[in-house]
């Protein structure tokens, strides 16, 4: 899993060093593709991702071509059903009955049962071995806060990963962040890197 809605959010260090390290065969959950050039997409053109979980590609025109070209597995969910099977896995749900998407090509291969007389899909709980999730502040025991929509997916995201990493622009000690503040509890974070000066990619949300 990879946090982030569009640029806010997105762990552009944390994507670079995936990049170095050149694992295989990923399959990423990410609410978009970036755009082309930034985050994950340095991921696609280094051959490294086999599937893509999303809500969409379309600000990515080299992800539309790989899938176009049958070179990358693409699987799309409502924007809203994405988060929502992201946070069952994190609740521990089997999964959750839903409406939307019937008689639509998102439910191909899916059961459908009858709910008081209405069509609904069973989508099924998406976890992950691991999640890179970018955070405005953290303290070393791994409380977390976000900026702006950067909280869209990275709160769920961290529930439902067996391993966490964060990187974020601001490291303060604990008991420096009020406790009502917090958007992700420590227990929730294996590991804290701390960002020194960020890289433009992170500036493109000012353009």
């Amino acid at each position: 899993m990879v946090g982030g809605f569009g640029v806010p959010g997105t762990p552009f260090c944390l994507i670079d060093e995936l990049v170095r390290r050149n694992s295989r065969r990923l399959t990423l959950i990410k609410n978009d593709a970036n755009e082309a050039g930034m985050g994950v997409d340095h991921l696609l053109r280094n051959g490294q991702v086999e599937r893509l979980i999303v809500s969409h590609i379309g600000l990515n025109p080299h992800a539309i071509e790989l899938m176009n070209a049958g070179r990358l597995a693409v699987e799309f969910c409502a924007q809203g059903i994405l988060a929502e099977r992201i946070r069952a896995a994190g609740a521990g749900l089997l999964g959750l009955l839903t409406d939307i998407g019937v008689e639509t090509l998102l439910a191909q291969g899916k059961p459908v049962y009858q709910v008081d007389g209405r069509s609904c899909l069973l989508e099924t709980p998406l976890r992950a071995d691991v999640a890179l999730i970018h955070a405005q502040r953290a303290d070393p025991f791994g409380n977390l806060t976000y900026a702006a929509s950067a909280r869209n997916f990275s709160p769920l995201m961290a529930m439902a990963a067996k391993t966490v990493i964060v990187e974020t622009e601001e490291l303060v000690g604990l008991g420096d962040i009020a406790p009502e503040a917090i958007h992700t509890p420590g227990p929730f974070v294996d590991h804290v890197v701390p960002l020194g000066e960020l890289t433009e990619a992170y500036g493109v949300v000012r353009r």
